[in-house]
Parts: structure tokens; C-alpha cells; sequence
């Protein structure tokens, strides 16, 4: 099976929006589609694909941000799940405009594996950036959100997060992963956990 996989950078704070899945049948997740609905739609219609649910990293406004623009269903782990209707903890208010998106129809767990033809992914709760922080981890690589970026970690100093929580989750989760996992962050270029380990300044 070959692995489809492309990024679109989306939004005001640029985050990256992941079209995944299998290349054989086109069905794909849509990974943190932050806004930029049309620039999204473009590049599905342009390569025929077929998305089969939304699935977010965490609630933050900047990932969420067009949820409700696709007919599919939106998955996220359960303690992020009120993010998706809540302005001030999806920081939306914050910035100057309200975003509330459909509620959530799939209430995602660690370990949970989800498939769309022959392509898993597999749910890793990782929290510390929010409390339901998760990455989505495939046979290569890995969907890192807002917890691990390229020499660089998600920021704790938002309500709901913790620096103790996302070091836990980097060290016990993640770099416990094979040194040659591709991360595809939810900001900025992606990376290997093998140039994390010993490059990331952030993590003691």
C-alpha cells in the first residue's frame, strides 16, 4: 500500500493541515484543518480524494478552525472534545472572533486504531499543549500536532496546559518511537524523531 500524504499551511498563525491516507482507494483523513477551507477543497476535487472524517490534534482555535466546513465526521480525544463549542478554551476569543464548530461525533481514546482502506493510524495521548492532546502515529510517521515541532515543543503557558505533562509525553511517548518516524508537526517543517532526541533544546 502507498501511504498518500500531503501538507497545506492554512490559516493567520500558519498551521499545517495533513491530507492522509491510502493512495490506492483515495479515502483520506483531514488532519487539523485549521482554516482555508477553499484552499483545502481545492487540492482534494484537484487530486480526487475522499475524506472520511476530520480528525484534530486538540481543540485550539488555529486547528479547528474549519471543522465544520466539511461533510464528514469530526473525531477528537474526549478531553479536548468541548473545545470545539467553547470560544475561550479553544482561545478563539482571544483572538477576536468566536469559532464554534459541530460538536464532535467520534470521542477519541489512546490506543485507538483507525483505518480507512489499508492505511492505521493509531491514537497517542499526548497532553500537556491542552489535556486531550493527541499524535496519530502510521507505520513511518507520525502526526505530532502542537506537542513536538521541529526543535521545538507546543507552548504550556495557555489555560489547560502543563510543561510536566508535555515532557512526559515527549520522553515517554514519542521518543520511545524508532529514530527514523518522520514528525509532521502542526507548525513549521517536519522532522525525525532520530534529530529530536539530541537536537530539540527544549527538552532536558
Amino acid at each position: 500500500m502507498k501511504v498518500f500524504i500531503k501538507k497545506i499551511v492554512v490559516g493567520p498563525l500558519e498551521s499545517n493541515c495533513y491530507l492522509a491516507g491510502d493512495e490506492d482507494t483515495k479515502e483520506i483523513f483531514v488532519i487539523d484543518p485549521g482554516g482555508d477551507y477553499k484552499k483545502i477543497k481545492n487540492i482534494i476535487e484537484k487530486d480526487g480524494l475522499k475524506p472520511k472524517a476530520v480528525i484534530n490534534t486538540h481543540g485550539h482555535g488555529d486547528h479547528i478552525g474549519a471543522d465544520k466546513e466539511f461533510n464528514a465526521p469530526i473525531w477528537i480525544h474526549r478531553l479536548d472534545a468541548d473545545f470545539l463549542t467553547n470560544p475561550s478554551k479553544n482561545l478563539s476569543s482571544s483572538m477576536g472572533f468566536f469559532l464554534k464548530t459541530r460538536p464532535a461525533s467520534r470521542l477519541l481514546e489512546h490506543g485507538d486504531i483507525l483505518n480507512i482502506g489499508k492505511y492505521n493510524i493509531e491514537v497517542i495521548h499526548t497532553p500537556g499543549h491542552t489535556p486531550g492532546s493527541i499524535c496519530l502515529k502510521g507505520e513511518r510517521e507520525i502526526f505530532t500536532g502542537d506537542t513536538l515541532f521541529c526543535e521545538g515543543i507546543g507552548r504550556t503557558d495557555f489555560p489547560y496546559g502543563s510543561e510536566k505533562d508535555i515532557m512526559r509525553s515527549i520522553k515517554e511517548k514519542l521518543f520511545t518511537l524508532g529514530d527514523s518516524y518522520i514528525i509532521y508537526p502542526g507548525h513549521g517543517p517536519d522532522s525525525t524523531i532520530g534529530n529530536e532526541k539530541p537536537n530539540n533544546p527544549y527538552i532536558s
